[in-house]
Order: C-alpha cells, then sequence, then structure tokens
C-alpha cells in the first residue's frame, strides 16, 4: 500500500515520509490483530479509491462499493475502524510537520492551510516591523496599543468533537513521538526507541472504542474543555508573552509587558450556555463554576510549591522583612487545616515565609471549594481563604517589588513574572462562565410576574410599553414579586439561574448572553431580573442578533437602547454586543450572512459612536466555513475598520478547542495570530470597500438570498431529499453533545441547530450551505454587465473581506465531490427526488466554475499548492468512508425505522445474533461519520 503523491503539487517529502511510516505501522498491526483478509481489504480499497482519485472514473466507486458490500458487520466495523484511525494518523502526522516547519518556508500571500489555520499569519516581531516599516508606527505606539489590547477566548461545548477525550490523549503521545522522530540528530537507538512507542501507541488508539456509547452532560464537556488548561494554556500562555518581551526588545523596546495587561483572556459556556439544552440547570452552572475553582486552586497549589524551591534568598527589602517576621510571630493555621509534614520555614528565608503563607491560604481556598462543591457548606470560613485574584497578587507583587530593589530583578523576570501573569489572567476561577438564555425564556418570567401583579400579559404587551414598565421597575427600590409567585418549570429554572449567580462570587462570571435577542426590551428584563434576584455585582448583558433579520434590525434596536438615559448611564460608556454566523448562515446561505454581518457591525460602529459608546464585538463563529469557520488570521483582518479596535472576543467552539490547544505549540500559535491580527487590524486598519463594490455585493446578497431560500425553505421536495441524502437522522447517535440537535423536535431545517445542518452535508461531500446561492449570484451581475466581473476580480484582489469570502468557499469545493454525493443519491433517494439532486449538482459545477472565474484560478487551490496536496492525500481515505457509509445507511434504513432509529436495539430486537447484527451496522455507520469528519477536519 503506497502513498499518492499527487502529481500536480509539489512534493512534501516529509509530510509523505510520515504518512507512510504510520501506515506501514498500522497495517503491520491490523494484520496481526484481525488477520491477513482484512488488511488486504483495507489496501484493496484504498489502491481503487486512489485509482478514482486518479481518473475520475466512476466505475471505480463501482468497484469499490463491490468490495465494501460484500464484508460483514464485524468485518465492515473494523475496516471503517481502519480508515477512520489512518485518517486521524494522516492529520497527526500534518500537525507535526506543519509545527516543525519554518514560519518562513510556508508563508505564501494567499495561502490558507486548512479551515482553521492560515500560513499567511507573520510572528509578532514580524508584525511589529511591518507596522513600523510599512505603517510608521514607532515602537512606543505598538507598545501602548498591545497594553490596551485584549482578546478573549471563549471556549465552548457545541457538539462538534467527534474524538473521545481518551483518544486525544492517545494521539498526543503519537504527536509527541512524531516530534522527536522529527529530529536530526537522534542516534540509531534513540530512533528505534520511539518508533517501538509510536507502535505501541497506535495499537492502543486502535484498540479503544472510538464511539461514545451514552452522550456527555455538560460536566463532562466542562470537564473535557478545562482539561486543556492543564495540559497546554497554563504553561502555555506565559511562554507566549515572554516571546511578546522578546519581540518587543529587539524592535528596540527595554521594557516588559506589565503582568496585569489582559493581552489575553479566556472566558467558557461549558456549563453557562442553556439555549435549547435542557441538561443545563441551575445545579450545573453551580457544579462547573466550582470546579473550575477547584481546577485553578490545584494548579496554583502546584505552581507555588515549585516557587517556594526557587526563591531560596535571603536579601530582601524592608516590606519583605517586615511581613516576615510579622508571619512568623503570628499564630499558626487552626491545627485542623494545618499539614504537619510541611517544613517549619527559617526566618533567614523571607520570601519562602512569605511564600509559606501564600500556600496555607490556598490550600484553606481548595479546601473550602471542594467541601463546597461535595456537600454545599464548608466549615473553613471566607477570612481562612483568597476570595479574590487581588489577594493572591498582593504577596507576589510584594516579593516582585523586593528582588527588584535588592538587584534581583532577573530572579524576578523568571518564574515569578510568569505565575503573576497566570493570576492576573486566570484569577481564581480559571475562566469566566459566560450565561447565555434565549429571549423567549425571560419573556415567559415576566409575563408570569404581571400576571402575578394584575397586571396582565407581559406577552401581549407592544414593545413601548415593556420598556415603559420595565424602566420604571429598575429605577424602584420596592421588590417585584415574592416567594408566592406561580412558577411553571421553565420559569423556575431561569429565575433558579440568577440566584446562583448572586450566591457564587462574582469573579466567576462573565456576560449574559441573550440569544434571538430583538429589542430593547430582551436587554431590560435581564437587568431588571439580575436585580430582583440580588445579583451584587451585575454581569453584563450582551444581546446576541443570529438570523439575518435580526441582524438587519440590531443596529436600530441598539439605537434605541442607547437612547434610553437609564441605560446609557448603567453600561458607563461600554457595550458588548453578539452576532451569529451560524445561523444567519443557515437561515441565508453564506455570501449573504457574510455580507450582513459586515455590514451590520459596520452600522453598530456609528450608532454606538453617535452616543460615546465604546464597542465590543463578539464573533460567535463556528468550526466550519458554513458556520463562520476559517482562518482566525484571515477572519480577523477581513473584519471591518474600526470594529475591533484592540477588543476582539470570539467563540472557540468543539474540535476548533482541540486544533487551537491540543498541544503547546499549538496553543503558542493560536494565541500569536491573534494578537498580531489583532495588532494589526487596529494599526494599520483593511480598506473600506468602494461604493461599486458594496453596491455589487447588495445586488449578489440578493440574488443569493433569494435562491438559497426558495431551494432550502420553499422547495416542497427538499426536506425529503435532505433527509434521504443525507445522514441528518442519524446524526444524533454519535453521542457528541449534551444538547437535542433541534430546537424544536417536530420542526424542519429552521428548527434544526446550524451543527447537524452542515455536518450532514459535510459528509456528503457536497457541503451545500456554503455554496448554495453563490453560483446565482455572481451569474446574474455579470450577465447584466460583462464588465463586473472584471469588478468582482479587483474586488478579489483589493478587498481582504471578499478575498477571504471567496478564497474558503473555493477551499470547500476543493474538499468536495458531487459524484460521491450521487452515489448517496443513488443508493438512498426515492426516484421521484433523484432529478432534484442532479439538478443541485448542476448548480455545484455551475458555481465552481463562476467562482474560478472570479478568483482568476485555473483550477481549485492554484494559488495554494500546499492545501491543494494535503487533501489530497486524505481523499484516497475517505472516499471509502463515503461508499461504505452510503451502503450502510441503505441496509438500516431497509429495516424498520422503529428498531434502527426511534428505539435502542437492545430494547427491541429479541434474538441475540440479530440484535449483534444490528449493533455492529450501527457501530460501522458512526465510525465512518467519525472518520469522515477527520478527514474534513470537521464536523459542523
Amino acid at each position: 500500500m503506497r502513498m499518492l503523491v499527487p502529481v500536480t503539487a509539489p512534493e512534501d517529502k516529509r509530510l509523505i515520509e510520515f504518512d507512510s511510516v504510520l501506515l506501514d505501522h498500522f497495517l503491520r498491526m491490523l494484520e496481526d490483530l484481525h488477520g491477513q483478509g482484512i488488511k488486504e481489504a483495507v489496501e484493496r480499497c484504498y489502491q481503487l479509491s486512489v485509482e478514482y482519485q486518479n481518473s475520475g472514473n466512476t466505475k471505480k466507486l463501482g468497484e469499490l462499493a463491490t468490495v465494501l458490500d460484500g464484508l460483514g458487520p464485524g468485518d465492515s466495523s473494523i475496516v471503517a475502524s481502519s480508515f477512520s484511525h489512518m485518517l486521524n494518523l494522516g492529520n497527526l502526522a500534518e500537525e507535526v510537520q506543519f509545527s516543525c516547519r519554518k514560519a518562513s518556508a510556508v508563508r505564501r500571500s494567499g495561502d490558507i492551510g486548512d479551515e482553521n489555520s492560515a500560513a499567511t499569519e507573520s510572528n509578532l516581531e514580524e508584525t511589529f516591523r511591518r507596522l513600523m516599516s510599512d505603517v510608521g508606527k514607532t515602537p512606543d505606539e505598538i507598545f501602548q496599543a498591545l497594553k490596551r489590547q485584549t482578546v478573549d477566548l471563549v471556549l465552548t461545548a457545541h457538539p462538534t468533537q467527534s474524538i473521545r477525550r481518551s483518544l486525544l490523549q492517545k494521539h498526543a503521545r503519537i504527536r509527541n513521538c512524531l516530534s522527536q522522530l522529527h529530529k536530526d540528530d537522534l542516534s540509531p537507538d534513540d530512533r528505534q526507541e520511539i518508533d517501538e512507542a509510536l507502535q505501541r501507541e497506535i495499537q492502543a488508539a486502535f484498540r479503544t472504542d472510538e464511539i461514545r456509547r451514552a452522550p456527555p452532560t455538560p460536566q463532562d464537556e466542562m470537564r473535557a474543555g478545562m482539561s486543556y488548561f492543564h495540559e497546554t494554556i497554563w504553561n502555555g500562555l506565559p511562554k507566549f508573552l515572554r516571546r511578546v518581551d522578546t519581540a518587543l526588545r529587539n524592535i528596540g523596546l527595554k521594557e516588559r509587558l506589565p503582568y496585569n495587561v489582559p493581552l489575553i483572556q479566556f472566558s467558557s459556556w461549558m456549563g453557562g450556555d442553556r439555549d435549547g439544552n435542557p441538561r443545563v440547570t441551575p445545579e450545573v452552572t453551580r457544579d462547573v463554576c466550582l470546579l473550575a475553582r477547584l481546577m485553578a486552586a490545584n494548579l496554583y497549589f502546584s505552581q507555588i510549591e515549585d516557587l517556594m524551591f526557587e526563591l531560596s534568598m535571603c536579601r530582601c527589602n524592608d516590606e519583605v522583612r517586615t511581613r516576615a517576621s510579622q508571619l512568623l510571630a503570628g499564630e499558626k493555621i487552626d491545627v485542623k487545616h494545618y499539614i504537619e509534614f510541611w517544613k517549619q520555614i527559617p526566618p533567614t528565608e523571607p520570601y519562602r515565609v512569605l511564600l509559606g503563607d501564600f500556600r496555607d491560604r490556598l490550600y484553606q481556598t481548595r479546601g473550602r471549594t471542594r467541601q463546597l462543591l461535595g456537600n454545599g457548606k464548608s466549615d473553613i470560613g471566607p477570612d481562612e481563604t483568597f476570595t479574590s485574584t487581588e489577594q493572591i497578587l498582593q504577596p507576589l507583587e510584594v516579593c516582585y517589588r523586593s528582588l527588584c530593589s535588592t538587584g534581583d530583578k532577573p530572579i524576578a523576570d523568571g518564574s515569578l513574572l510568569d505565575f503573576m501573569r497566570q493570576v492576573a489572567s486566570f484569577g481564581l476561577g480559571l475562566v469566566r462562565l459566560d450565561i447565555r438564555q434565549e429571549s423567549e425564556r425571560h419573556t415567559d418570567v415576566m409575563d408570569a410576574i404581571t400576571n402575578y401583579l394584575g397586571l396582565g400579559s407581559y406577552r401581549s404587551w407592544p414593545e413601548t410599553k415593556r420598556q415603559e414598565w420595565l424602566l420604571t421597575e429598575l429605577r424602584s427600590k420596592r421588590p417585584l414579586f415574592g416567594a408566592d409567585l406561580p412558577m411553571t418549570e421553565e420559569v423556575q429554572d431561569v429565575l433558579g439561574t440568577f440566584y446562583v449567580i448572586s450566591e457564587l462570587p462574582a469573579d466567576c462570571f462573565g456576560a449574559y448572553v441573550i440569544s434571538m435577542a430583538t429589542a430593547p426590551s430582551d436587554v431590560l428584563t435581564v437587568e431588571l431580573l439580575q436585580r430582583e434576584c440580588r445579583v451584587s455585582k451585575p454581569l453584563r448583558v450582551v444581546p446576541l442578533f443570529e438570523k439575518l433579520a435580526d441582524l438587519e434590525a440590531a443596529p436600530a434596536a441598539m439605537d434605541c437602547l442607547f437612547s434610553i438615559d437609564w441605560y446609557r448611564s448603567h453600561i458607563n460608556g461600554k457595550q458588548e454586543v453578539m452576532i451569529g454566523y451560524s445561523d444567519s448562515g443557515k437561515d441565508a446561505g453564506r455570501l449573504c450572512a457574510a455580507w450582513q454581518l459586515f455590514q451590520t457591525q459596520e452600522k453598530l460602529v456609528e450608532v454606538s459612536k453617535k452616543h460615546g459608546v465604546k464597542l465590543v464585538m463578539f464573533h460567535g463563529r463556528g468550526g466550519s466555513v458554513g458556520r463562520g469557520g476559517g482562518p482566525t488570521h484571515l477572519a480577523v483582518l477581513s473584519q471591518p475598520s474600526d470594529t475591533i479596535n484592540g477588543s476582539f472576543r470570539v467563540t472557540i467552539q468543539g474540535e476548533v478547542i482541540q486544533q487551537s490547544f491540543g498541544e503547546v505549540s499549538f496553543c503558542f500559535r493560536t494565541l500569536q495570530r491573534l494578537t498580531a491580527a489583532t495588532l494589526e487590524h487596529g494599526m494599520c486598519p483593511p480598506r473600506t470597500p468602494e461604493q461599486h463594490w458594496r453596491s455589487l455585493m447588495d445586488e449578489m446578497a440578493v440574488v443569493a438570498t433569494a435562491e438559497y431560500r426558495a431551494t432550502v425553505f420553499k422547495d416542497k421536495q427538499f426536506m425529503d431529499y435532505f433527509t434521504a441524502a443525507t445522514p441528518v437522522l442519524e446524526y444524533g447517535r454519535m453521542n457528541i453533545g449534551s444538547r437535542p440537535s433541534k430546537r424544536n423536535p417536530s420542526g424542519g431545517v429552521e428548527s434544526l441547530r446550524a451543527i447537524p445542518w452542515i455536518f450532514a452535508w459535510t459528509q456528503t461531500r457536497f457541503h451545500l450551505p456554503v455554496w448554495l446561492g453563490v453560483g446565482a449570484a455572481f451569474k446574474a451581475v455579470i450577465q447584466r454587465d460583462a464588465t463586473n466581473l472584471q469588478a468582482l476580480q479587483e474586488m478579489y484582489k483589493m478587498w481582504p473581506f471578499f478575498r477571504a469570502t471567496v478564497d474558503l468557499i473555493e477551499m470547500v469545493f476543493a474538499k468536495g465531490d458531487p459524484r460521491v454525493a450521487a452515489l448517496y443519491d443513488e443508493l438512498l433517494v426515492p426516484k421521484e427526488l433523484l432529478p432534484f439532486g442532479d439538478h443541485l449538482r448542476q448548480k455545484y459545477e455551475e458555481t465552481k466554475e463562476l467562482l474560478l472565474k472570479v478568483a482568476g484560478h485555473s483550477e481549485l487551490l492554484a494559488g495554494n499548492p500546499i492545501l491543494k496536496q494535503r487533501l489530497s492525500l486524505r481523499e484516497p481515505f475517505i472516499t471509502p468512508l463515503n461508499v461504505q457509509q452510503a451502503f450502510t445507511l441503505k441496509k438500516l434504513r431497509q429495516q424498520s425505522s422503529r428498531i434502527f432509529v426511534e428505539l435502542p436495539v437492545a430494547e427491541v430486537v429479541a434474538s441475540r445474533a440479530t440484535a449483534e447484527v444490528a449493533a455492529g451496522i450501527h457501530d460501522s455507520l458512526i465510525l465512518t461519520m467519525k472518520g469522515i469528519a477527520a478527514g474534513m477536519q470537521n464536523t459542523g
């Protein structure tokens, strides 16, 4: 089984070599475990897939189908698992190769490394020097801009991570082995030992069940998300900040970035995002907050013990000496909490005396948090613990000042400075939890209250009456309702969340995000409920505008809100607004959604400036292009001017967390990309589009939306075709997330969440939500005026927003294969719907050709040979999974839907043999889903 080397792409020999090493190891292991027959079946499928890729002959798909369809359920699962694992191994080889390659060797103007990486970004020092040479900025101006800059990364547990955590850990060890093999100075013995370790880890991964047998709980998702802090982010952040210091020194600055500059911050939605997820209860929110605080205490405790060993010096200033003497003269901690084996610190080591007291209080902090998490109460009082970040920083600052004043600044700028930066960034809660709830749930609460007060139904009131009443209550000091308020379970859940917010420390929380926000009353309602539930430090309230109509109306809604004197005074001149990429794309198609998001941001900035309010945009981006995904660096630089201004907040969702923070090198690269791009956008804003370009975009958006909606929402055949031609109905069986795939179980496409919507089309390699409507838009403006083609090409060359949009769509076409989608139709779609699929594939081809004309490319990815090669290396492994998935779906759907879709197999199959066959078919389907997701490098 030989690796495919694309003739048209430049050979990346190291990547091919790594792929071949992994493949050889895997195939030998497969033969040892399952026999030569299985190995030969896998090799035969791979070879046929290569022949199909090289020739384009669909007969090879038929031959491949014959091999796969002839496998029994048990062998079918093994083959599916084999291709899934080989794709994961290929991805690992690619990651290592990309990390080890020098940046100068991979930078190509306009390249996109993949959906979530860009090869165009510069490192920090290059960005600094470019700003100095091209824009005329001084080193001090760059330094001051950095001190004002904040990038807030919000980790979310949307159900897009298809790989189990146990497998991710094994993949990390495989990646580590590959990184070591990449070194040129290994001895033969070292290489042999690493190779043996690599083989062990490959087998351990293959022997691990890929399938989640039960959906994760929100607490499970939170633990998985927080594990990245322990494994990479905790140490990755100070390493990155040191690189910032180094880059600043290299451009002539002597100062370090102050330790308390919030250059990078982390937030989370895990356990706080209750929009459509009934499993996220007030109790879950309480649990995840306390879990995060416990994790932070554990990390701090380990760090302070290391620091105590390091700061053994005796020289200090008077401030440290005095504090040390006071601590030594004072009483010890209560013996029931004191650790007897801790050695008494001598007075000749004053720093250790101070840090010993720090350690003791941190021990108490950890103990109190553990008790509160376990039984809701603690016999350790708050006065014995740290209750604020300032309390933790104070003794560290004292030590730092002393070291600097006694000639030991190099020591102060070592581990102590790193620790101070960690404390300043992570605080006592590790991350700040955002709360997200749908606006209608708040309306339910207000309706219950107004009916309770005899005022009628809040739900039936017009917006003006709602605002008037809400403002009256906000200005009033009397309680709004009593304990006898009649409450449904839903109302109780909403109010219970506010009570949890009021009970826990304020630094546990970040923002309160209102999904499906449409009007000022949505924001005022949350402000009133926070006051009524006695939230001492109210969370900032962030409206989330998602659907196309809501985005269009957002500037007027915010203008009305800012016109309210009470509110403008309340927010103290700063407002955060979130814009949703996923639902807007599902609502109107990618092209129209992207343009509307661009315009909405511009108008929101105008409204904010009008009222003297600083606007912070919160970008709700997904992992795939259909949900706003793409290279982060390009995403930042393609935003409209004046929309970032040093503050960039963005979601990092599901599988993208692994891609961004799975290794220390990934973490470093992610933080560098975001910091450099945010700085560059603020100091060298992107070009403002010309009016002619805007007019063309307006025209194209109308055409694209009309075609997209005519197909997806108005064509009566579409929903039947969609459910037949894709595995959307089987998506929920993957158990990759805690929340349901639909907001309304009985609804159609409009109620389907964006993730399964994108997932289904990604699996069949058709990617319809990304391109549908784009071709019609290009065709309309070019047919109206032939010179518009030249204008579009000019837009592509000179406008970052338009170039990024086109490049990402082109990349998705490079991942697509309409011939594979046609196979799904042939096997799964009723005959009367086959013309519908043919019609869509004609649109696909037409759109692709028009896109290439606009980009000026002779073929897909002509300007990005590196990505083209990587996709070519993956494709022979993906195609067999597609074919197998299509046949497996056919087998499942030929059986009773009651047995195989609606109910667990074990409950309805009487025969044990039949149950085993059914379970094997079902496992094969899930394994193909996971494998294709690995090959596409996203699920949804």
